[in-house]
């Protein structure tokens, strides 16, 4: 989804798809840093605005996401 001004969630927000459909999981920023970390909100991933900003400026559309595998 192309980013702008009006988007909910941010004119930054990076959609996740898998094998051309939306899993519902975003990455974002936030005003409210206190969030992080919080259950806030479902399939959202929060961070700094400018930890957004960065990423989004550095990883081209398309780039694969690989989960944390933790060890049981």
């Amino acid at each position: 989804m192309p980013g702008g001004a009006c988007k909910p969630l941010g004119p930054r927000t990076l959609y996740l798809y898998r094998d051309g459909r939306d899993t519902l999981y975003r990455l974002h920023g936030t005003t409210e840093p206190y969030t992080i970390g919080t259950l806030v909100s479902l399939g959202c991933v929060r961070f700094l605005n400018q930890d957004i900003i960065d990423l989004y400026a550095r990883v081209p559309m398309g780039t694969w996401v690989v989960p944390e595998r933790r060890s049981r």
